[in-house]
């Protein structure tokens, strides 16, 4: 058997074949066309380089959404195992840590909003900082208030006013990772988040007002509060520079970490250390307080636009009726219980451009969709549709409570800029019937549909495999970008 074999397990998986170093087989959900995509680069490579991790269990798995990254491919699943010899791995979280989307849904309908649309955009733009460096200038945390964003995440911006109680119910975790060590996160990571709480950033995040296009399950939609023609907003960002800085401080770490115990990887960038070395402790519990303060972040910047549509539409926010329907990470390494090989084990699931899909009946799905799944937040490009999706027991068994976090890219940022020389991108998603505001033009031009798989094959694929169930499609009518 070569290397490089590929085998078809059916119409949405194909495998690995365990090789060489490889401790598990890879398991990649892909159909024929997407795995022609996913063929373009060495994210296949970097599955395999995966299953090489010590304490890895089942397979190292990948979503039809994968694309090349650091260490870990954009899309990849690896669980550990957390009691016995199982590694924690930076690479298989990212620079962007708890880099997530969470979604509102709100009482207004696209008739009532739709002439206004330019001015809740607008509004939008004017309150939330977007691009690089932008903040501001009544939220500005440091010191102990940073400390206590770091150690409660979501619920530090609520005690401030940023947002209500109610809110933490639909929230991955409640909003905050246990185990959270403020003291772990450098000087310089901290001095980068003292403008950033509340803030867009640039690349792929947005801030996405749109509405509820295509029902697919009824009885699941109801219960996560979705109608149609209904107007949500979808917000996708991170934990800025505070983030990223954790990130860095910690690869230094794990790289020196990797051969002071002996680990032998086929790429330096999945840099490791045993969960249970002071290595390991100390970057989850950093990695922690990121995660942390991206979970504040999204908190501000929900409350701020509940604000900006509220002001657009001259009502009070609350008249808007809008609540959140989910909050979701999809760059996080966290310790989840799961049955392998027959027994219940603790494991340290990295899920790098995934996201988390419990199903019904599962204690870690909230209560108020408990006899449904959670939902599963699925965003496309900004000028055709995104999806809500919800978890199901498969998902628990074949990929660790896992499904895919969006569309997947299909053109470098360099490669889309290229190709848009020329064309006038906002009058042209202003033609799709999608108006957007920017700091950059050149941001635009990096997240243009074309740069995209389209979500709805993606979906597809994780539909079709079991691991979600289509909800509903969200299509888009406004976006703020960085």
């Amino acid at each position: 058997m070569t290397a490089n074999a590929i085998q078809r397990l059916d119409a949405f998986r194909v495998r690995l074949p365990k090789t060489g170093g490889m401790r598990v087989d890879g398991i990649v959900y892909a159909d024929e066309r997407i795995m022609r995509d996913i063929q373009k680069d060495e994210s296949l490579q970097q599955v395999r380089n995966v299953a090489h991790l010590p304490g890895i269990v089942g397979a190292s798995i990948a979503m039809p959404d994968i694309h090349w990254g650091y260490g870990f491919p954009i899309g990849g699943v690896a669980a550990t195992d957390a009691e016995a010899g199982g590694v924690v791995s930076p690479g298989g979280v990212g620079y962007d840590i708890n880099c997530g989307v969470r979604l509102l849904r709100s009482s207004l309908t696209r008739d009532e909003v739709g002439p206004r649309v330019r001015e809740v955009v607008t509004q939008m733009y004017n309150n939330v900082p977007t691009g690089v460096g932008a903040h501001r200038k009544d939220l500005r945390v440091s010191g102990k208030d940073l400390k206590h964003v770091l150690e409660r995440g979501a619920a530090w911006a609520v005690s401030k006013g940023l947002g209500r109680a109610e809110d933490l119910d639909t929230l991955e975790e409640r909003g905050c990772i246990a185990g959270a060590d403020p003291d772990l996160v450098s000087d310089r990571a901290e001095e980068r988040g003292q403008t950033q709480l509340g803030t867009l950033g640039s690349g792929n995040h947005f801030a996405e007002l749109q509405y509820v296009a295509e029902i697919f399950d009824q009885t699941i939609a109801e219960a996560f509060g979705l109608f149609e023609n209904q107007i949500t907003v979808m917000i996708h960002s991170g934990s800025r520079g505070l983030g990223h800085q954790v990130c860095t401080d910690h690869l230094r770490v794990m790289g020196e970490a990797t051969r002071k115990y002996g680990i032998t990887l086929p790429d330096r960038q999945l840099a490791c250390a045993p969960i249970d070395s002071p290595e390991g402790r100390n970057y989850l519990a950093a990695m922690a307080a990121a995660a942390n303060f991206a979970f504040a972040n999204r908190q501000v910047m929900a409350h701020w636009i509940r604000e900006s549509v509220g002001a657009a539409l001259g009502i009070a926010p609350d008249r808007a009726g809008m609540t959140v329907v989910y909050d979701v990470c999809h760059n996080i390494a966290k310790f989840e219980t799961f049955e392998v090989d027959g027994r219940r084990r603790r494991l340290c699931v990295h899920r790098k451009g995934a996201t988390r899909a419990y199903p019904a009946d599962h204690p870690g799905t909230p209560a108020a969709y408990r006899r449904v799944g959670q939902p599963v937040l699925i965003p496309g490009d900004m000028g055709r549709y995104s999806y809500v999706m919800a978890g199901t027991e498969t998902a628990i068994k074949d990929t660790f409570g896992s499904a895919c976090h969006g569309a997947g890219r299909l053109m470098s940022r360099s490669e889309a800029k290229r190709s848009v020389r020329g064309r006038s991108l906002i009058k042209e998603m202003r033609d799709r019937g999608v108006e957007v505001m920017a700091t950059g033009m050149a941001t635009v031009a990096e997240e243009m549909p074309e740069a995209y798989k389209d979500v709805a094959n993606v979906v597809d694929v994780v539909h079709g495999a079991g691991l979600a169930t289509r909800v509903a499609r969200l299509r888009p009518i406004g976006v703020i970008k960085g």
